[in-house]
């Protein structure tokens, strides 16, 4: 892992040197939008809404939209007026039950590692928390903006949550549950009898997320049957860049194709980027009705390399048996 902040957890007199570490991440399946043709990339452009004109980042500043819909334009001078703290101590302010705080109020996890010289106070701040059942409330700024936080221990090591702030929490005001109802006395035993027989332990390792093992397995599978699009890399203000040993290997393809000569029995690095090419555009061409050879000749150098790369036998399976 890497430290993202280093500061001092500061209680009292003592000063804890620590570094701050992102206790979570997130592997939630990422999609791109592509052109449904050729597997492009849709890129989005900044435009202004009232002129319609593309406008630069230099041109881009902060607005505040009221509650009534007008804009304030923000400037740098303005947010160098706001309160901005650039403390890296960690500020311990009360140690409270903790019972009383709301798994609501929490927001993002860091573990907390100790420098070496400061072992035994870190130590020391660890089990005064375990042993009274305590968390410490502190006060932390993270990227210049202050926020609370809570210290709590984890597995042997201290874990900082910031928290949300009290505006930020919602409350579940629903009018049904103010009306007088309640549960039969038959009614609660059965729900009683439910919960014995699903009682347990929580064990996260039960669990997994089928829908990111289903789709990654689908990805797999289209790779390994040839059905990829070669996705050209997003273009630079400066114009389109092209990679002449990826052209060269797509024109000598296409000669050979034109000559009846297969391309399944070359074993080069060049080859079986050739072949890949060949896949690639075959895919596209029953797709489009003849579109995809026009269009696999604009794919830019990045796209080629990446696509082709640690794919080699499923890519010559492919290509020999559609040069077959």
């Amino acid at each position: 892992m890497r430290a993202i902040w280093k500061g001092a957890v500061s209680f009292g007199l003592v000063n804890v040197p620590v570094r701050l570490y992102s206790a979570t991440e997130n592997h939630d399946v990422q999609f791109r939008q592509v052109h449904r043709e050729d597997g492009g990339r849709i890129r989005y452009r900044r435009v202004c809404q009232i002129d319609g004109e593309e406008v630069s980042y230099d041109d881009i500043a902060k607005g505040y939209e009221t509650e009534d819909g007008e804009m304030v334009v923000l400037t740098d001078e303005d947010f160098a007026d706001l309160p901005s703290r650039t403390s890296k101590e960690i500020g311990v302010t009360k140690f409270v039950p903790a019972d009383q705080i709301d798994p609501m109020w929490l927001d993002k996890s860091y573990y907390l590692e100790p420098d070496k010289s400061a072992t035994k106070p870190y130590v020391l701040l660890r089990d005064a928390l375990e042993t009274e059942k305590r968390v410490a409330i502190v006060t932390v700024s993270i990227r210049t903006r202050m926020t609370m936080a809570v210290l709590r221990v984890r597995d042997g090591v201290i874990v900082m949550q910031t928290m949300l702030w009290p505006d930020e929490v919602r409350s579940g005001d629903f009018g049904l549950l103010d009306e007088d109802q309640s549960a039969s006395s038959q009614e609660m035993d059965m729900a009683r009898m439910l919960i014995d027989q699903l009682a347990g332990d929580f064990d996260p390792g039960e669990y997994e997320d089928d829908y990111a093992i289903a789709v990654k397995e689908l990805v797999r599978a289209k790779v390994e049957g040839g059905e990829v699009q070669v996705a050209a890399a997003e273009e630079d203000e400066g114009g389109e860049v092209v990679d002449l040993l990826a052209a060269l290997s797509r024109s000598v393809e296409k000669a050979k194709a034109s000559r009846g000569e297969s391309s399944g029995s070359q074993t080069s690095g060049s080859g079986t980027s050739s072949t890949k090419g060949a896949t690639t555009k075959k895919t596209a061409a029953s797709k489009s009705g003849g579109k995809g050879s026009s269009d696999a000749k604009k794919t830019t150098s990045k796209g080629t390399a990446k696509k082709t790369t640690g794919k080699k036998p499923a890519t010559k399976k492919s290509g020999a048996k559609k040069a077959s």
